[in-house]
């Protein structure tokens, strides 16, 4: 009996530190900012260019703010630069790209 406690003990400690490391490692998105992005079809059309940046997971749109918020798939991170040019491919002119590599208000180099 002693050491069915036990073992019940330590699996919820481990669940417990894993859920803990779970809720601690959010994961590190990037927000661009497009101020001529009026409408859902102009997000289509810039979403459809950063799916194909290596690395990108998702993208969410919020059109009344002008934002694209990119989600990083798991251990990658899509390249500043990628994003930026994406967005430029799409016909679009970003202002601000906010993410884990900085704060940009011009292409980044990389």
């Amino acid at each position: 009996m002693r050491n069915r406690t036990l073992i019940e003990a330590v699996g919820a400690l481990v669940v417990l530190v894993l859920g803990i490391a779970v809720y601690a490692a959010p994961t590190a998105t990037t927000t661009i900012t497009v101020p001529d992005m009026h409408c859902m079809g102009c997000a289509k059309k810039m979403q459809a260019q950063l799916q194909q940046v290596p690395g990108v997971a998702s993208i969410q749109a919020n059109v009344p703010a002008t934002t694209l918020t990119i989600a990083p798939q798991a251990q990658r991170a899509p390249s500043p630069k990628a994003i930026w040019e994406a967005i430029e491919k799409a016909g679009y002119k970003p202002t601000k790209l906010e993410g884990p590599n900085g704060s940009f208000t011009t292409k980044p180099a990389s």
